[in-house]
């Protein structure tokens, strides 16, 4: 039975090994695979079918790749679409007027199989980055994130989902201004997105909520280090983005949301970190309510800190 977020990938080619080459390759669990064996039928099947990607031969007979290719990116209800093209290694002109026309990828036959699926991977997170992505930051969006933390939930993945909140950071917008608020947000994602790299696995992911708002998701053995880390790296630059005295004092002086007068310490982060290990997961919005309950907690601790909730 088809899953609601399976990727829908239309395999094109007029030669039926390839297309079950490719089936065998691309794993069933995570994506569901329809096929033409040719220009005519891809076509029709695209409107349809609506998939997410599609696996395209360049040389087939009547309807060429390349002129579903050209229609496809030439429409405003298709354009979207990334095309990863299946050329021959002598079709060296035939691979650059694909790209001419928008082929987003190509792939020469015969392929290896975990490269097909490696390239596969990676033109979907580039389209799911394209469309949903934060407009400051460029890391993916809500919506990218939801689908991300879904497939993980029903592929029955181990997981580990860190929500990472910027303390303090309205005080320090109010008084340094958007442009200062800005800086700070960006050099939060730089900071997730590099430890992430450095210390997680290469299909880790990266999102920006919005705001001083950041998730990355990873697996329950790297979260921690991961966490870790991060801390390090924000309260070694934390300090730099607050003038000469108000870094030696540790605190700015500005009015909080009430109104009133206080003292707010240099920002901080809190990551509320939430796992499948023990607790039954079935939908993203469990883990959405679970950190947030957690970061309330973390708002009562001084400094950065991390939590992991370990309750069943």
């Amino acid at each position: 039975m088809t899953k609601i977020h399976q990727t829908k990938i239309l395999v094109v080619d007029d030669d039926p090994d390839i297309r079950e080459a490719i089936r065998l390759t691309l794993d069933s669990i995570t994506y569901n695979i329809v096929e033409a064996e040719n220009g005519t039928k891809a076509l029709e099947l695209v409107m349809t079918e609506e998939p997410d990607l599609i696996i395209l031969d360049l040389m087939m007979p009547g309807v060429s790749g390349l002129e579903v290719c050209q229609k496809l990116k030439e429409s405003a209800l298709t354009s979207h679409l990334p095309i990863l093209m299946l050329t021959a290694k002598n079709q060296i002109d035939d691979k650059i007027k694909g790209l001419a026309i928008g082929a987003d990828e190509y792939l020469a036959k015969p392929f290896e199989p975990l490269e097909l699926e490696a390239r596969v991977k990676a033109l979907i997170r580039q389209v799911r980055r394209d469309l949903y992505a934060n407009p400051m930051t460029k890391l993916p969006g809500n919506v990218a994130i939801e689908k991300e933390l879904q497939t993980l939930i029903e592929v029955k993945k181990k997981f580990a989902f860190a929500y990472v909140d910027i303390d303090n950071f309205k005080a320090y917008n109010d008084t340094y201004g958007y442009a200062s608020g800005d800086s700070a947000i960006k050099l939060t994602a730089r900071a997730i997105i590099d430890n992430v790299k450095n210390f997680g696995n290469p299909d880790d992911f990266v999102g920006h909520i919005g705001g001083d708002d950041f998730i990355f998701i990873t697996t329950p053995d790297k979260v921690e280090h991961i966490s870790q880390r991060l801390i390090q790296t924000f309260d070694g630059l934390a300090p730099l983005q607050y003038n000469n005295e108000d870094r030696k004092n540790g605190y700015i002086v500005t009015k909080n949301r009430q109104g009133e007068t206080k003292k707010f310490p240099i920002i901080t982060i809190s990551i509320a970190i939430i796992t499948n290990e023990v607790m039954d997961i079935t939908h993203h919005v469990q883990v959405s309510e679970r950190a947030t309950e957690l970061k309330k907690h973390l708002k009562f601790l001084q400094g950065s800190n991390y939590l992991k909730e370990r309750r069943k």
